[in-house]
């Protein structure tokens, strides 16, 4: 779990929350402009019943306070907190709050929170069902169909992703 601050087009701060799982990389993710411990409880969802999860790795944060923790200890997870300013140890979503600068959020404009959540759930879907993962063996976290052997004469056709930044390719059989 993990949160990171992205600025919209007023300079208002909004806070993206952040829960991955390290197996399979899927995301969850929801946008708020305060976040508190009690806005992290609503999202228990995240957590399914009976939850398959043993560990879940915080940050010292404030917002991961006691009702956070009674939350993981209620679903059956342990809590481990990483120590003061080492944000490698939660390396797993660092790098995702990073590639998702870099691919997307630097080159986009945010307008509200509303905007923020619609943008952020379009790279999701892409990082779930297109991005290729060197952990997941060059595929994808939802395990993407592999495409068979063109046939010679084939042509190649992109489909744009998250409003075009990102390409998928694709062969198509020439009509």
């Amino acid at each position: 779990m993990d949160f990171f601050t992205v600025p919209t087009l007023t300079f208002q701060a909004l806070h993206g929350f952040l829960i991955i799982e390290h197996g399979r990389r899927r995301i969850l993710h929801n946008v708020t402009e305060y976040p508190t411990g009690p806005w992290i409880v609503q999202l228990r969802e995240a957590f399914p019943e009976p939850c398959p999860y043993r560990y879940a790795t915080l940050d010292r944060d404030g917002k991961f306070g006691k009702e956070v923790i009674d939350l993981l200890t209620a679903s059956g997870m342990n809590s481990k907190r990483i120590s003061a300013e080492c944000a490698w140890r939660n390396g797993v979503a660092e790098r995702w709050i990073g590639s998702c600068r870099r691919e997307f959020l630097d080159h986009a404009v945010v307008l509200s929170d509303a905007h923020l959540h619609r943008l952020i759930q379009d790279y999701i879907a892409y990082y779930h069902a297109d991005r290729t993962h060197d952990f997941l063996e060059k595929n994808s976290p939802a395990m993407r169909p592999m495409s068979c052997k063109p046939e010679p004469s084939s042509r190649l056709v992109s489909y744009p992703r998250v409003g075009g930044l990102p390409q998928r390719y694709d062969r198509r059989q020439a009509a």
